[in-house]
């Protein structure tokens, strides 16, 4: 399991060329952009809200917050990686998206505003050791009756051979064998009272939703 400073290193390395190495498990099925777009669409969202990603990267993102919230709405970016950052701050300015505010932080010491419309994390959150104290925040800042949304991946119940296959494939986004250990959605659960999952991919990978009520 790599700390903090490992995993920023790494997608440092990679900044550059994520996003076409990302498109390259479609040779293997995975539809990521359309996950990332159902899970978007989890959030709820409406014109003029505020949406917080946790882990934004090279904003892959950005492009279905904006069919939600609109030119009026605030899309807030936290990534620990700055090349990453700046390959967001590319596409931004290619689309003229001037409504989205990236911010290079350790997740896990950002202060979310107060009465966020919708927080996300897709393929991030397991990564950070504190995804815990993440969950807590992101329940207390956001409105009532707005959802939190959780796309990543989890241990599925494959094949030993299976497993280590895949572990194998995802290594250079940071993935190992012990991440199974943590399950964010459990504390999504324990946080705000409710979660409903999902499992695709064969169980390997999960869309989990909690909503602030009350």
């Amino acid at each position: 399991m790599l700390s903090i400073l490992e995993i920023r290193e790494l997608y440092r390395r990679r900044a550059r060329y994520y996003d076409f190495s990302a498109n390259l498990y479609y040779l293997v099925g995975f539809r990521e952009n359309a996950y990332r777009k159902k899970a978007v669409k989890l959030l709820n969202l409406q014109p003029g809200d505020t949406v917080v990603e946790i882990g934004c990267g090279t904003g892959l993102n950005f492009q279905y917050f904006q069919e939600q919230v609109g030119p009026t709405g605030r899309i807030i970016g936290v990534d620990l990686t700055p090349d990453m950052l700046s390959v967001a701050r590319k596409r931004c300015k290619k689309h003229n998206w001037s409504n989205v505010e990236l911010l290079e932080q350790n997740a896990a010491l950002f202060e979310f505003p107060k009465n966020v419309r919708g927080i996300i994390s897709t393929f991030a959150l397991t990564l950070i050791p504190e995804y815990k104290l993440i969950i807590e925040k992101a329940a207390g800042s956001l409105s009532p009756e707005k959802n939190m949304v959780l796309l990543d991946i989890k241990l599925p119940d494959w094949p030993k051979l299976l497993i280590e296959l895949a572990v194998l494939l995802l290594r250079p986004f940071a993935v190992s064998l012990d991440l199974g250990q943590r399950h964010p959605w459990e504390d999504m659960q324990q946080t705000f009272g409710n979660m409903s999952m999902c499992e695709i991919y064969l169980g390997g990978v999960y869309i989990a939703v909690s909503v602030k009520h009350g």
